[in-house]
């Protein structure tokens, strides 16, 4: 799927925001992320309030491989978009809305990330650290000739 597509895909929903993502785009609209679209498809994101609607149209989560496990990952934070929204855009426009409201309610509950601090200093057994210590005087070493 190229930008031009996605563009016309979503353009009853309104403007996007496309950026390059792994094997695809983020789609994203008013600076939330709320699609991605990759080799395998197009995926909206979804919470416990639009996950019904998707899986009465028989969409499925997000899933990858791991490369060097071979593990299956489900991610079902984003789920499958249905087959024939890809021919109604109307209709697609109003699946893009709730996905869009979807991210906004987990953009909300996502926890502030904390900011990085100086790290504690060790308490000292009373010795003054190397810092500290006066500084000694350098011995002159003889020369050998």
């Amino acid at each position: 799927m190229d930008r031009d597509f996605l563009t016309e895909l979503f353009s009853a929903f309104g403007p996007v925001t496309l950026r390059r993502m792994f094997s695809g785009y983020g789609i994203s609209a008013d600076g939330v992320n709320f699609a991605l679209a990759l080799r395998s498809g197009v995926y909206l994101r979804a919470d416990e309030t639009n996950i019904p609607q998707l899986e009465a149209e028989g969409s499925k989560p997000f899933q990858y491989q791991q490369r060097r496990s071979g593990k299956v990952v489900t991610v079902n934070s984003y789920w499958e978009l249905p087959a024939r929204l890809f021919d109604d855009s109307e209709e697609l426009a109003g699946w893009a809305r709730a996905a869009l409201a979807a991210a906004q309610r987990a953009a909300v509950n996502k926890r502030p990330r904390s900011r990085k601090t100086a790290p504690k200093k060790r308490a000292t057994s009373g010795k003054p650290t190397a810092k500290a210590r006066k500084p000694t005087a350098k011995k002159k070493r003889s020369a050998k000739r």
